[in-house]
């Protein structure tokens, strides 16, 4: 019997708008659709007012505001009854200390510090003495002033809004508050002293979210106990583990998950271009971010490369991404994570470390050249992590750039990669694996990828700016290897991280096609109205038409966390209040000028059907393709969403619920605005996922003058199930159509069926070859999911 896997997911963001009673109520919708599992985000009791469920404080209960544990179990029953599956989203990485009340395991470790039986829960070292909470407001003192506001209430240090529990016997009635603050295991400290230093292990630069040591197996247990009850109650089929590349040892925490949960398992591993999972991971796959680059890339035109990067030369923004990435993981490495890359130096730096580099003393090996040498490391891995020992040549290949880029550091660097391969179990090769990963999410994903604004469709999480595309036989090739290696990974388009939507790439994905029209709209626009800053303005024109229509306030909230992620001109520590005053003015000012207003609607009307083709085109390949495809919540329509929070808007089920009930009363929808033509498209392939075997891939070759505008594969142990999809429309068009252009079918007896129009196919005879006309073919929608009946 082959392990389980759904043959879809459908992702619901939980929250305080679609709580897990609503999310049964949807049940019914999500089944007709033909989804095959509800995809949940985190259900554990997460910090007061979460709207994510990512900051955990309890991992022992069911959130009572998404409904608590009678919600989940109506839920399940609801699924089961439907024969759906169950897949939830965990954070084993880290939990919420923000409120340390709402959290049992933290005020205990505050309370009694390194005794609680807590402590060994958390990434806290205690030799560095009392654990320090970066809490006080501070102006240019320290925080020295904000501790004479310290009170004492409740058996609770108080300090503002802020709740602190008291040691036992620490305090008596008159005590001096600062007196009593100064006999408890921790200490309140100014918020910048988390920019500095910490004595514990975060996630990211979030000071709010400290990191959990699940690789102890008593804290897995603990901390897995109430996910694995439900499994072990038959209600939970899969789940989708979050930010794996954060543990200290993930092979070994997957290995220990699988051996506990025998369902479908699904890891957040981002995969740079050609990279593989390890492949000692005992899991179904990655949570999809490399097939989104696969097919995403396949809709944009390499040839608009050139004239797109003279676009951004000309307004000022960068054009050197590589140069962009290097620079942004480096202010990562030193400036957001500089409390992590210390403690490395740290480690490196200690009396054995002096003694085993003795040699090297002449080159100086004094702790800021300590630092610079481990932020120079972490800002060189070519992928987001090593594995060790297994991924030896990636750890080699980041040791080898860092020492070409700084020859005057590689004595220290020497004794680093030294001590590292001798023990890659150690503490010191953990933690800097550990932060390598964190330094290149900030420095790409929440840095560069808003400076190297060049043409932002490429911008995107496990993406590379610098690769201007993906061509058919690549995507064939990287399908190909997904059904024999992971045939049962996740695929994702959009999800709860992804920086736009994939509907704003799809249209976005135009502009390669037209791109000297696009440069001379912008220069057009920025001469009424453009933004100070170059790479901002070239990211707002191009979030402007990718979006339209967009109100100001959204585009002003994404204007904003765009230049803050910059990290140029402002960003969210020490902003600049003058600037964002100018961007944040700026979507107003734009769209109420009325003349720059219609010139970009006319714009977006030019492109428009053309991103639509696109939209619908990587949907039907990627729900159609290998691997298991994940709908991120509302995305059956069209969805013009831009990056958290913006993606977590409500959704209108009750519209998506009006235009479903169309479909299945036989109605065949124009390709228009409503986006009707992507929820058939939505709903056709997930039913066909259903009810038919979609194992094996073969990649099919249009043959004709305009074969590279399509794309197309058969599934199936007999390749009875054909996607097709229409690439670069219009270079398609201006080429003068299909022209003849015919796609050869696979062999064997039995008529073909276009499931999305139900037109029987006539199909022409080649050389002895059943073959597919695409101009027929192709003319009511620019796809076509053909059955051999």
């Amino acid at each position: 019997m082959d392990p389980y896997s759904p043959t879809s997911t459908y992702r619901l963001q939980l929250g305080p708008g679609l709580t897990l009673d609503r999310a049964a109520e949807l049940v019914d919708y999500l089944d007709r659709l033909g989804a095959g599992a509800a995809y949940l985000s985190p259900m554990l009791t997460a910090a007061p007012g979460s709207e994510h469920g990512y900051d955990v404080v309890d991992p022992a209960s069911v959130s009572a505001p998404l409904g608590g544990d009678r919600a989940r179990c109506e839920l399940v029953e609801r699924l089961r009854e439907r024969g759906m599956g169950v897949v939830a989203d965990i954070v084993p990485n880290h939990m919420s200390v923000a409120a340390p009340a709402a959290n049992p395991w933290w005020w205990d470790v505050l309370r009694s510090g390194k005794g609680s039986a807590y402590a060994r829960c958390f990434d806290v070292d205690w030799t560095a003495g009392p654990l320090e909470l970066p809490v006080l407001a501070d102006d240019g003192d320290g925080g020295a002033a904000a501790l004479d506001r310290l009170g004492v209430a409740d058996d609770c240090l108080t300090y503002e809004d802020h709740r602190f529990p008291l040691a036992p016997g620490t305090y008596s009635p008159g005590d001096d508050p600062a007196e009593v603050h100064e006999r408890q295991h921790y200490r309140l400290v100014s918020w910048r002293r988390g920019r500095e230093r910490l004595s514990y292990r975060r996630f990211f630069d979030v000071t709010g979210l400290a990191a959990v040591r699940v690789e102890d197996p008593d804290v897995f247990t603990a901390s897995h106990a109430e996910i694995l009850r439900w499994a072990e109650r038959g209600e939970l089929d899969g789940l989708r583990v979050d930010h794996p590349d954060g543990l200290s040892d993930p092979g070994g925490y997957l290995r220990r998950l699988r051996d506990a949960f025998g369902g479908w398992i699904v890891a957040e591993k981002i995969l740079e271009p050609g990279e593989a999972l390890p492949a000692s991971w005992p899991v179904d796959g990655t949570t999809g971010y490399d097939a989104l680059r696969e097919v995403c890339g396949l809709f944009v035109d390499p040839r608009g490369e050139g004239p797109l990067t003279e676009l951004a030369r000309s307004v000022g923004a960068p054009t050197d991404s590589a140069a962009v990435r290097a620079e942004s993981r480096r202010l990562a490495a030193r400036e957001l994570l500089a409390p992590e890359v210390g403690r490395i130096a740290a480690l490196v730096g200690s009396a054995d470390a002096h003694a085993h580099a003795h040699a090297h003393a002449d080159a100086g090996s004094g702790p800021e050249r300590v630092r610079d040498a481990v932020a120079e490391l972490l800002a060189s891995f070519e992928a987001y992590r090593s594995y060790l020992p297994e991924a030896r040549p990636v750890w080699d290949r980041a040791v080898a750039a860092a020492r070409g880029a700084r020859p005057d550091l590689a004595a220290v660097l020497d004794d680093v990669d030294a001590r590292v391969c001798a023990d890659p179990a150690g503490e010191l090769a953990v933690r800097i694996q550990q932060t390598s990963g964190m330094v290149v999410a900030k420095g790409d994903e929440d840095t560069a990828f808003y400076r190297a604004t060049r043409f932002v469709a490429l911008n995107e999480v496990g993406g590379d700016p610098a690769r201007f595309g993906v061509s058919p036989a690549e995507f064939h090739a990287c399908s190909a290897r997904r059904e024999a290696c992971r045939p049962r990974t996740m695929t994702a388009l959009s999800t709860h991280d992804t920086k736009r939507s994939e509907d704003v790439r799809a249209r976005l994905a135009v502009l390669s096609e037209v791109p000297r029209d696009f440069a001379a709209a912008v220069h057009r626009w920025r001469a009424a109205r453009g933004l100070g800053e170059g790479g901002l303005d070239l990211l707002a024109w191009q979030t402007l038409v990718g979006a339209w229509p967009i109100s100001a306030a959204r585009l002003r909230d994404y204007l904003l966390k765009a230049a803050r992620e910059q990290k140029e001109r402002t960003a969210w520590v020490d902003g600049d209040p003058g600037f964002e005053e100018e961007v944040a003015a700026w979507p107003e000012r734009v769209l109420s000028d009325e003349d720059v207003r219609a010139d970009v609607a006319a714009f977006v009307g030019r492109i428009r059907a053309a991103g639509w083709s696109n939209a619908l085109g990587q949907k039907l390949l990627q729900l159609a393709g290998p691997g298991v495809p994940d709908l991120y919540q509302g995305s059956e329509l069209w969805d013009l969403s831009l990056v958290d929070p913006d993606n977590r808007r409500p959704v209108d089920f009750t519209c998506r619920q009006t235009h479903l009930e169309r479909l299945e009363g036989g109605r065949l929808p124009e390709v228009d605005a409503g986006g009707e033509a992507k929820l058939h498209v939505v709903r056709t392939a997930l039913h066909v996922r259903r009810e038919r075997d979609l194992r094996g891939y073969l990649p099919l070759e249009p043959a004709g003058p305009a074969a590279d505008h399509a794309v197309a594969f058969a599934r199936g142990p007999r390749n009875d199930v054909v996607a097709v999809a229409t690439r670069l429309p219009l270079g398609l068009a201006a080429e003068g159509g299909w022209r003849g252009t015919a796609l050869p079918l696979p062999g064997g007896s039995g008529t073909w069926r276009d499931a999305l129009t139900g037109r029987v196919l006539l199909p022409q005879r080649t050389d002895g070859f059943c073959a597919a006309d695409l101009q027929s073919l192709l003319n009511r929608y620019p796809v076509a999911l053909l059955m051999r009946d």
